[in-house]
């Protein structure tokens, strides 16, 4: 019996579990990432959408050399949170170059057009800021707008971690409340929601989030809320089961004795020695979550462009896997692979740790 059980050495069993530790490295990179993303990444602004078209759909390791001019119209500087937040406005105009010289008050330049192709291009110098040059190595090359995929890749950790968290943190709400409810108090309240229950499982999942985006409308905030009313039912059902095992021990006959109150009962002695499994299942709904993300981006109904979403990115570059080009869709699938492999590792490690199946 795992109740009163001592969680002391939790931490170092969960470290033998080499599963467990290889997805929590992950997942803590993963992190490490969305938090720092606009700080590291080559392209910092906004949404990682800085489109050079006449570098589109280039291979990883490109590399060119850039004419940087100051924009006329020049924003207010970000602080550093926005920074973090947001990423901040590009201050200048970028045009890829092959070579260059400065004539008396201008610049000549021999801009790129395409492989092999170039446009002589003389401007006027206007003041000493007027422009810079620079170079740009893209390691995973760029899309088909021209876009760093790197930076889309990195930028797009926050969406994934974002929907997976708070679709987790929705289905636990829904999921746990009506578990402990029809567990605890049986009888027609049981019936009621298990009818519920039931409903919403015959429903398919893609086909409930397609009906639940198509009332909240698409959008960034949208599809987060979509996925997790789709992910609580096995919370609710796997809550329930666990909450009949428990309810006729020795411990809450203690309580009702005492003349505690049923939410007492329910919350400050039944659900702190449930929590077990309902962990286990937290990080299947979290891989779960990132799968439908991706997939309702992939088909159009997910987060929206420019967000730099894996499976958005997925979508806009299929086309090149059976072409010259299979890298701009082929790194955010695996991106999303390993994330959802972490956070199925954990899970595994958390089960074997918690040893849930004996508790369940």
């Amino acid at each position: 019996m795992h109740i009163g059980k001592s969680n002391t050495g939790f931490g170092k069993r969960l470290y033998k579990n080499k599963g467990a530790v290889i997805g929590l490295i992950l997942i803590f990179v993963s992190l490490l990432l969305a938090v720092l993303g606009y700080l590291i990444v080559p392209d910092n602004s906004p949404s990682a959408n800085r489109m050079i078209a006449e570098i589109g759909s280039k291979k990883p390791g490109f590399s060119t050399t850039f004419l940087q001019l100051k924009r006329e119209q020049q924003k207010q500087d970000a602080t550093f949170f926005e920074k973090l937040i947001n990423g901040k406005e590009d201050s200048y105009t970028l045009i890829p170059i092959t070579s260059h010289q400065i004539k008396g008050d201008s610049i000549v330049f021999q801009k790129f057009v395409d492989d092999g192709i170039t446009e002589r291009v003389s401007l006027k110098i206007l003041g000493k800021d007027f422009y810079k040059i620079t170079s740009q190595k893209f390691y995973l090359g760029t899309d088909k707008f021209g876009r760093d995929i790197l930076s889309r890749l990195i930028i797009g950790v926050r969406i994934s971690l974002s929907v997976g968290l708070i679709a987790v943190l929705i289905s636990l709400t829904i999921g746990i409340l009506l578990g402990l409810l029809a567990g605890y108090f049986k009888g027609w309240v049981d019936n009621l929601i298990m009818w519920f229950i039931n409903v919403i499982w015959s429903i398919p999942t893609l086909l409930l989030v397609f009906a639940i985006t198509l009332v909240l409308g698409k959008g960034f905030w949208q599809v987060f809320i979509a996925v997790g009313l789709t992910m609580w039912v096995n919370v609710a059902r796997l809550v329930r089961g666990q909450v009949m095992a428990v309810r006729e021990l020795e411990y809450v006959e203690a309580t009702r004795a005492l003349g505690y109150s049923n939410g007492r009962i329910i919350f400050r002695h039944i659900l702190p020695n449930i929590l077990g499994p309902v962990m286990v299942i937290a990080a299947s709904n979290f891989a779960s979550a990132i799968v439908i993300e991706a997939g309702l981006s992939f088909l159009g109904v997910g987060v929206q462009p420019p967000k730099p979403s894996w499976g958005l990115m997925i979508k806009e570059n299929y086309n090149f896997i059976i072409t010259h080009n299979p890298t701009l869709a082929l790194v955010p699938g695996i991106a999303i692979m390993l994330l959802v492999l972490a956070f199925n590792l954990l899970g595994n490690g958390l089960r074997d740790v918690l040893n849930v199946r004996s508790k369940t």
